[in-house]
């Protein structure tokens, strides 16, 4: 499971992304995205967590104490075939650790559960750095409506016809941080360091606003 080569330079922001080899699936049902973002949430810490704290009880994995985090994870979208990760780097190794904690952890579950071998994930996770504050703005967004192509797959060339159903199945989609930055109370939003992200969206309303608009302006 390949890891970019250079290093990830401190307290600047990444959009991290990688998708199932030979486009395969990465998720199947609902237990496999509440795994991975229980491993989200486990993954970022310089101590490793006890994975089996997942098994024994639905919410104990968000109850688990942990020390220093590697990265400040602040949005991530989960869908069938792949998935985007929005982070702030603390240091040069933090993020690649964290990346291969969070990718070896659900492998190993992935192929437990679907009796398979052999990677699950498309050689090494690409990495863009988001080196502007207009493009850092921008992935909030773009991570974000990502699963409105599970409704409408060429939205973007296709004007959208329905905007409130568009919105109200983004609402719905629990396989997002979306959800917590529009104040939906969680145990998810524990992955989340919302505090590091600069002051682009002061409330709820500021947020869905934002979608609104990147939504008229793709059409």
């Amino acid at each position: 499971m390949g890891i970019r080569k250079n290093p990830f330079v401190e307290n600047e922001y990444y959009h991290l992304y990688n998708r199932g080899t030979n486009k395969m699936q990465i998720f199947n049902d609902h237990w496999d995205y509440l795994r991975f973002q229980k491993l989200l949430y486990l993954s970022n810490s310089k101590k490793s967590p006890k994975f089996s704290d997942i098994e024994t009880s639905p919410g104990k994995a968000w109850t688990v104490e942990k020390d220093d985090e590697l990265v400040e994870i602040n949005a991530y979208c989960l869908m069938p075939n792949h998935f985007h990760i929005l982070i702030r780097s603390k240091n040069e190794k933090g993020a690649s650790i964290f990346l291969l904690k969070l990718l070896t952890s659900y492998s190993m579950y992935f192929n437990k559960k679907y009796q398979r071998t052999g990677a699950l994930f498309e050689g090494k996770t690409k990495s863009k750095h988001a080196n502007t504050d207009i493009y850092l703005k921008y992935l909030f967004s773009y991570i974000h409506l990502n699963p409105v192509k599970l409704i409408n797959t060429k939205w973007k060339e296709n004007k959208i016809i329905d905007l409130n159903k568009t919105l109200s199945y983004l609402q719905q989609y629990q396989y997002s941080s979306f959800l917590d930055y529009i104040n939906n109370e969680r145990l998810e939003n524990k992955i989340l360091n919302m505090t590091s992200c600069p002051e682009y969206f002061k409330n709820p309303k500021e947020n869905l606003n934002e979608l609104i608009e990147w939504l008229q302006y793709e059409n």
